[in-house]
């Protein structure tokens, strides 16, 4: 085949790709959620402006652009970048955001402070101090989590011909997770752990394929790659991420971010990713399992009735 019949077909691909579902500005809730998650990804100035908002969102609504500039020693510039990229289209929107998450503070209390786990907690302060944690990081993910996004997504996943999922670590643990629980309910699903067989699979990914990749970071080489592969050959791309903004975000129709908590010596960022993680997966699994209810059902009984024998005391014991 000519390099300008290749080119042909691969521009007539980007063209009869669906359009990725526009993100919804988050909701006040979500903001200091948003904060977390983008912080370490910000300049020194725009951190400045959005730990502000986010600390006294009561006190910057009430701020101009200029007012909320010279609080934070910063530019209107600066003020305008931060509030697109927390999510909104312009200051005046993330000012709404700020005096409705106010409005919501004062009637339901100021929102829990955690702690880290120090090298001589006792075990019931370790208990407390991550069951803390873990609500506060589920917490901050369902409040970020952009239902248009988790539609579109869950949407192409029910109607997928196959789906592979890419992680590596703590990720691949979770992508097992759907994969299995994607397969009970009758669907072709494999989780991949190996880069190199990710890459060889995502080659013969096709459209009405789904390729779904897992990465807290954004910008995990062995799961960015498969992706790419995947996105180039038509199939359309999921990526949960910790990291938006991240390089993974080039190869994916639809993006699911996830909020951690903050990371200590004693909890590194793959405990904290993961639980949000497996939140976003439950959600992908129920979503699907709603939209196929007719066939998933009969499905998971049967899965359930082939695997019961290995729950029961054996009736041959010696």
């Amino acid at each position: 085949m000519s390099s300008s019949v290749k080119e042909t077909f691969k521009d007539a691909a980007v063209e009869t790709r669906p359009a990725p579902a526009p993100p919804a500005p988050p909701a006040p809730a979500a903001l200091a959620a948003k904060v977390r998650t983008l912080a370490p990804t910000m300049t020194r100035s725009m951190q400045r402006v959005a730990e502000t908002v986010a600390s006294d969102p009561a006190g910057c609504a009430a701020l101009t652009v200029t007012g909320l500039a010279e609080r934070t020693g910063t530019s209107e510039a600066t003020v305008v970048r931060t509030s697109r990229l927390l999510g909104y289209p312009g200051y005046r929107d993330l000012r709404l955001a700020l005096a409705a998450l106010a409005a919501q503070q004062a009637a339901g209390g100021a929102p829990a402070v955690t702690a880290d786990i120090a090298v001589d907690d006792s075990l019931v302060e370790v208990v407390a101090k991550l069951a803390q944690e873990e609500q506060q990081c589920l917490a901050d993910t369902a409040a970020a989590l952009d239902v248009t996004q988790l539609e579109a997504a869950v949407a192409a996943l029910a109607g997928a011909r196959r789906i592979d999922v890419y992680g590596i670590g703590a990720s691949n643990l979770v992508g097992q997770d759907l994969a299995q629980k994607l397969l009970r309910i009758g669907l072709i699903a494999h989780a991949h752990a190996d880069p190199h067989l990710a890459v060889t699979n995502a080659v013969q990914m096709r459209t009405g394929d789904v390729a779904l990749a897992i990465t807290h970071s954004g910008r995990t080489t062995d799961v960015i790659e498969p992706l790419r592969v995947a996105f180039d050959h038509g199939a359309t791309t999921i990526a949960i991420t910790g990291r938006p903004d991240g390089e993974i975000a080039s190869y994916a129709d639809y993006i699911l971010t996830t909020s951690t908590a903050r990371e200590s010596e004693l909890r590194p960022a793959a405990m904290s990713s993961r639980t949000s993680q497996l939140l976003v997966v439950d959600c992908l699994f129920i979503g699907v399992a709603q939209r196929t209810y007719e066939t998933a059902a009969p499905a998971l009984s049967a899965s359930y009735e082939a695997l019961a024998h290995r729950h029961s005391p054996r009736h041959h014991q010696r």
